[in-house]
């Protein structure tokens, strides 16, 4: 069993790469945004969630992810070693979308991962990609409404009005994929997920740097040299 990591800036093929890789590899494709989503979404009045002696209620998670801003760190980090314990019970190799997002998650879930499945057997990869770009790309990004996926905007895809994959409704992202939103986000992964590379390799795990602004071929072509 082995973990794959993907980091990278807002919009530098996380998603896209995550599920080539996932088909490619067998690999349980562990999309954090998505878990946290899912459960910020559909969260009842009041509800809450404890960690670390503290109460986190839903509908505030959701104000933060709404406005481009990380979920509260010991929060997102109870969602994600659930769902990980959940998975090594059924012996899943993992690929990580994006996550850990902060310090507090990394140092929580990297010594878990180490024991789990030895550090040999994680190797992280760090799309690269500039500011200007990732405005680009999530500005003009769209999911499909049935499955989610992300639909890349060329000349050829600009007019499609249904997912060529499963045929439902292309939707953009209310508020999330907003310009202002977009620079919000990129301001924390600068100054809360970026710092992470270093205590990965303190850590002793390997981490690889891949050109983000190349076609999604060459970039999984990189990818795939990485990691083997």
């Amino acid at each position: 069993m082995r973990i794959i990591i993907l980091l990278g800036q807002p919009g530098a093929g996380k998603g896209t790469q995550g599920i080539l890789l996932s088909e490619k590899l067998d690999l349980y494709y562990f999309e954090t945004s998505k878990l946290i989503e899912n459960r910020v979404m559909n969260a009842e009045k009041d509800e809450f969630i404890e960690a670390d002696g503290e109460k986190y209620f839903l509908n505030k998670e959701k104000d933060l992810w709404l406005k481009g801003v990380l979920c509260s760190p010991p929060f997102a980090t109870y969602l994600v070693k659930e769902k990980i314990e959940e998975l090594t019970k059924e012996k899943k190799s993992i690929l990580f979308s994006g996550s850990p997002r902060t310090m507090h998650e990394g140092e929580k879930i990297i010594p878990v991962l180490v024991e789990l499945y030895g550090k040999e057997n994680i190797k992280v990869i760090n799309i690269l990609l500039s500011a200007e770009q990732s405005i680009w790309r999530n500005s003009h990004r769209r999911i499909c409404e049935l499955m989610r996926h992300p639909i890349l905007w060329n000349s050829e895809t600009e007019n499609l009005e249904n997912c060529p994959l499963d045929g439902s409704k292309l939707l953009k992202r209310k508020g999330l994929d907003d310009p202002e939103v977009i620079k919000t986000r990129l301001k924390e992964y600068e100054e809360r997920t970026l710092p992470l590379i270093n205590y990965f390799k303190e850590q002793g795990l390997a981490v690889e740097k891949i050109k983000g602004e190349q076609t999604v071929a060459e970039v999984f072509a990189d990818i795939l040299k990485a990691i083997k």
